[in-house]
């Protein structure tokens, strides 16, 4: 059925894809991830270019754009102690933004999400700023973050600009954006990512005093004399409207993906509420037979109110149960939509939480999953919509 219908597929990792051409390449996995970044067609010529020799010039006319492999922290969850002495580590706010880099190479200017999607029409603001200030032959890693006087502003406001295909005045004014840097991957035309952080922070901090800091800010790093006050300072993140902590090995080079042991990142304890089941979709790929999307709704004066959607968070066994019960207790169908009768009760776990006019409940959660099935409450005793405007209000 599957290959009549077009949709028979093998999913690869991506990693496993650059192990490989690595190896038939006979290079380095690092240098065929970069070679894959940023737009390319699968044809003959892009194939032979991934196979040059490792100190081979790659000639091909957009190989100036493109961007490097993005590196990623990894969620730390051991005590903040056992990453040894404070002194060997760099501490900054986990930022809730876009992640970015902003390449200047041969005249041009862009801006690469760390989903490879080029996105530097959407911010003209960061792009003329960095016309004025970054110079030929450089690579900044950084956040892109809506962003009002000396604080940035949720997520969901940077999310009016994701989407727009065209850019106008009015979202220029009621949504200005920075770019808040946070590493130099390249200066003057070399490649900084061998070097260690500390040694690419000392340039960038040199290159950002005399430049514009109203759109490309540097994130702050923060001095502290201990890991309890490294604790504290975590404590404060939500006032701040961050995600967390990174901590940053100075000596650490700029890796490629997400490896351990030299960048890791610790975030605040998420949100929580309790909501009711009340639509399911059946799953993709391994799941495609069982009903593992959910959407979950909180009261609002006697009436169950849709405020979040979530498929991770269960066990195999847990959603084999659900699913069963969506089965047996579906009231009505829309298309692939289950409605199902409002029994089931999960605590749901979230990253954000901000008033929404684009929902119907007029609250958006952010990063929502299922941390576990409340098979003790009834759901009459889930969560009312006032709570989690209660939540938006205590945030400030």
């Amino acid at each position: 059925h599957k290959l009549m219908g077009g949709a028979f597929r093998v999913g690869v990792a991506r990693t496993l894809v650059v192990r490989a051409l690595a190896q038939v390449a006979g290079i380095s996995p690092a240098i065929m991830s970069y070679r894959l970044m940023g737009h390319w067609e699968p044809s003959v010529a892009s194939y032979q270019r991934l196979l040059l020799p490792e100190d081979a010039s790659d000639t091909s006319p957009d190989a100036h754009s493109r961007p490097y492999p993005f590196f990623l922290a990894t969620p730390l969850t051991d005590p903040l102690e056992t990453l040894g002495p404070l002194r060997d580590w760099q501490i900054e706010w986990k930022w809730d933004g876009i992640r970015a880099q902003l390449i200047r190479r041969q005249d041009d200017i862009l801006l690469w999400s760390r989903g490879e999607e080029l996105i530097t029409d959407r911010f003209p603001e960061i792009v003329r700023a960095a016309d004025m200030a970054v110079p030929e032959g450089t690579v900044l890693d950084g956040e892109l973050l809506a962003w009002l006087g000396t604080e940035p502003l949720p997520f969901a406001q940077l999310q009016r600009r994701i989407g727009l295909k065209k850019v106008t005045p009015r979202i220029l004014s009621e949504v200005p954006v920075v770019f808040l840097v946070y590493d130099l991957l390249e200066w003057q035309g070399n490649d900084l990512r061998e070097q260690p952080l500390q040694e690419r922070r000392r340039l960038l901090e040199s290159w950002h005093q005399s430049h514009d800091r109203d759109r490309l800010k540097l994130s702050p790093v923060h001095t502290l004399g201990g890991w309890a006050e490294v604790e504290k300072l975590l404590a404060q993140a939500r006032e701040h409207a961050t995600e967390g902590l990174m901590l940053k090995r100075t000596s650490s080079r700029y890796g490629v993906s997400r490896t351990r042991g030299d960048w890791w990142k610790r975030k605040i304890e998420p949100f929580h509420m309790d909501a009711v089941l009340v639509y399911a979709q059946s799953g993709s790929g391994k799941r495609a037979s069982l009903f593992t999307d959910y959407t979950f709704a909180v009261w609002d004066q006697g009436v169950l109110v849709p405020v979040a959607k979530a498929y991770s968070g269960l066990t195999i066994e847990e959603i084999r149960q659900v699913d069963k019960f969506i089965r047996a207790n579906t009231t009505e169908r829309f298309g692939p939509v289950r409605v199902v009768k409002p029994e089931l009760v999960f605590e749901l776990a979230f990253e954000g939480i901000q008033r929404s006019p684009r929902h119907k409940s007029g609250v958006a959660v952010r990063f929502p999953r299922m941390a576990r099935w409340r098979t003790d409450k009834k759901p009459e005793e889930a969560d009312t919509l006032d709570t989690l405007k209660g939540m938006i209000r205590s945030q400030g």
